[in-house]
């Protein structure tokens, strides 16, 4: 068993600088201090690791042997201080986050290329995920932070900050002309050939809760992986897509789509930025929430 780490650090700086007197300049300590270290370490040891030569000291074979292994855990410990160093410097480092198409395009994109022109060293990994499974992540630890959209069950220990606006439309092309410019009652949903998101996302689940409030109950014609899908269905007049409105404004704002209108509002939700506050951030993680403009 290793009694005094102290010792081996100041027998590593003689053994690599040859000299005491050097040694203690490195170490900022005393001549007599490292001496005395030296000769602790050789009582314990019960062997002789330097001998006196024309210029400072060199080492005896037991003390090569030592230093052999010496040398390289301390080297070691030195090169993992300096990583720390890059860390907390963003010269080295990852970020992990969750986030699902939606919450990526339309939220996060922006700053990850803000942050990636500052700090091109850094690795960013996204996992894009809807957000059911992104807070499955987050739980597990397997990301910093995730980008989702509500509705979402809070867990334990989680901080929620919820960042920006966003609203739930339902959007169609020229088949449905009709409707356009008309104000509809949502019954009328259960009518028309509908294009949703399946029901593993939040976008769903909200969409679904909201109609089931409203005693309207709805049985998709198309259940799509992605909200680009279910726009570029629209856009074929396959059927009239369920959206947010980031989605389609495009194309709405160019004519070929447009918005339904209902006699009861769709209420708007939000995108929000969750922690897992059991697991401390990492630098780099900090400084992109702080570029969010996020308090940490």
């Amino acid at each position: 068993m290793i009694s005094n780490l102290e010792y081996y650090k100041v027998f590593y700086y003689v053994a690599k600088t040859e000299s005491v007197t050097k040694a203690a300049g490195e170490l900022a300590i005393s001549q007599p201090a490292v001496s005395q270290a030296i000769k602790q370490l050789e009582r314990q040891l019960e062997v002789s690791l330097f001998y006196r030569a024309a210029k400072g000291v060199k080492l005896t074979s037991e003390g090569q042997l030592l230093y052999s292994y010496v040398e390289k855990g301390y080297e070691q410990i030195e090169l993992g201080v300096k990583k720390i160093r890059q860390l907390e410097n963003l010269e080295l480092g990852e970020i992990r986050i969750g986030a699902s198409d939606m919450t990526l395009q339309y939220y996060l994109l922006p700053y990850l290329e803000k942050f990636h022109e500052k700090y091109p060293e850094i690795k960013v990994t996204v996992t894009n995920a809807p957000t059911p499974e992104t807070l499955i992540f987050l739980r597990e630890g397997s990301i910093d932070f995730g980008i989702v959209s509500t509705p979402f069950s809070e867990m334990a220990d989680m901080k929620v900050t919820a960042v920006r606006e966003i609203e739930d439309v339902f959007v169609a092309g020229r088949r449905f002309i009709s409707y356009k410019n008309k104000t509809l009652d949502l019954q009328e949903l259960e009518k028309l050939p509908l294009i949703c998101l399946e029901k593993n996302t939040s976008t769903r689940s909200y969409m679904d809760e909201f109609l089931r409030q409203n005693n309207v109950s709805i049985q998709p014609e198309f259940e799509l992986a992605t909200s680009d899908m279910i726009v570029q269905f629209a856009l074929r007049s396959l059927g009239v897509g369920s959206v947010v409105k980031d989605f389609a404004r495009d194309y709405v704002e160019s004519g070929l789509l447009f918005e339904l209108r209902f006699n009861k509002i769709i209420p708007k939700r939000s995108f929000c930025v969750v922690q897992n506050m059991k697991v401390p951030l990492s630098a780099a993680s900090r400084k992109l929430l702080e570029i969010m403009e996020l308090q940490i």
